[in-house]
């Protein structure tokens, strides 16, 4: 049964059967190499561009509710998701199909890269794997604004010229005086529920 998460709705795509459920989160976990942004956009690829289980908007929404939750983000997103799509069912399946080849591959990566870290071609690889990475969380960070800032102008221009401005303001918040995100994010939050109840009153 699918289900669904409050807040976005996703759009009207076939729920996918456990088998096809199991098999792209194992895909997933096999090739999430390169740390978090490269397995958040592998994330999206899958579930956004390729099969389209939820929206784009969706995505980065259920992405900000996991950003200010405890835990590890991408494993609260791949539960999101997986409820969203079948439930418990789902995210047992998720889960399972994400961690399983990750923690494989992991455990037999460190065992070999402890052997040969002292390598020079090694070294190298190491020095081309770190700017590709910042790329993909470049790209992906592109990706996952556009969407809410193209929902913005299409309802209201004080909706999108406010996301701008807590898109950039957070970003130099964060750079210049460090502080915990937990308070960028929850300022940022109470920022929009204001502005939000505001236009509403005005509307």
């Amino acid at each position: 049964m699918k289900n669904s998460v409050p807040g976005p709705t996703a759009p009207a795509a076939a729920a996918p059967s456990c088998w096809l459920l199991l098999r792209v989160w194992l895909l997933l976990g096999a090739q999430s190499f390169g740390g978090g942004a490269a397995t958040l956009f592998l994330i999206r690829r899958a579930v956004v561009e390729r099969y389209g289980w939820i929206s784009a908007e969706a995505f980065t929404r259920y992405w900000a509710i996991c950003q200010i939750a405890p835990g590890i983000n991408l494993l609260g997103l791949t539960i999101l998701i997986g409820w969203h799509l079948a439930g418990v069912t789902g995210v047992t399946l998720s889960l399972l199909g994400l961690l399983f080849p990750s923690v494989l591959i992991t455990i037999l990566l460190t065992a070999l890269y402890a052997s040969i870290q002292d390598l020079a071609l090694v070294q190298a690889a190491f020095r081309g794997v770190i700017p590709a990475t910042v790329g993909l969380g470049f790209l992906l960070s592109i990706q996952m604004g556009r969407p809410l800032l193209v929902a913005g102008w299409r309802t209201s221009r004080l909706r999108f010229w406010l996301s701008c401005a807590l898109l950039i303001g957070s970003g130099i918040v964060v750079a210049v005086w460090h502080p915990p995100v937990i308070a960028v994010l929850c300022v940022s939050g109470a920022v929009g529920a204001v502005v939000e109840r505001w236009v509403a009153r005005a509307g």
